[in-house]
């Protein structure tokens, strides 16, 4: 996924503030799992939420104003109940890292209890993981 860099993005220092990555990362794991034929709103209508349950980040360089990142969304592993992605923001021209980051996704029922993932969505999985 690309996103340019507005100034709406940035904080008082005119660097990209801290917080808005994770916006960043949302955007690019929901479009991985668009591109595997889950939506969000199919996902919805079967029952299940996905919440991030872990969040490890490391920033290591800022995006400023004018720049276009590029996200990008790698599943690593699939457990019974959770979906752990290693995600990466980069800057597009120079590819320079600006984030890494470890989220892992929980399936919840209804009642936001965790409930296992049903066999007919891991499908839409890679078949290494």
């Amino acid at each position: 996924m690309e996103k340019r860099i507005y100034y709406h993005d940035t904080d008082a220092g005119g660097v990209v503030y801290y917080g808005n990555y994770l916006k960043y990362l949302e955007e690019a794991r929901t479009e991985y799992l668009e591109k595997q034929g889950l939506t969000i709103q199919l996902l919805k209508e079967r029952g299940f939420l996905y919440a991030v349950r872990k969040c490890s980040l490391t920033y290591k360089s800022p995006a400023r104003y004018g720049d276009t990142i590029r996200c990008e969304a790698e599943l690593i592993k699939v457990t019974a109940a959770q979906l752990i992605f290693n995600q990466k923001i980069y800057e597009k021209f120079t590819r320079r890292l600006l984030v890494e980051a470890e989220i892992t996704l929980v399936s919840l029922n209804h009642d936001f209890k965790p409930t296992p993932i049903p066999e007919d969505i891991k499908s839409h999985f890679p078949t290494f993981l």
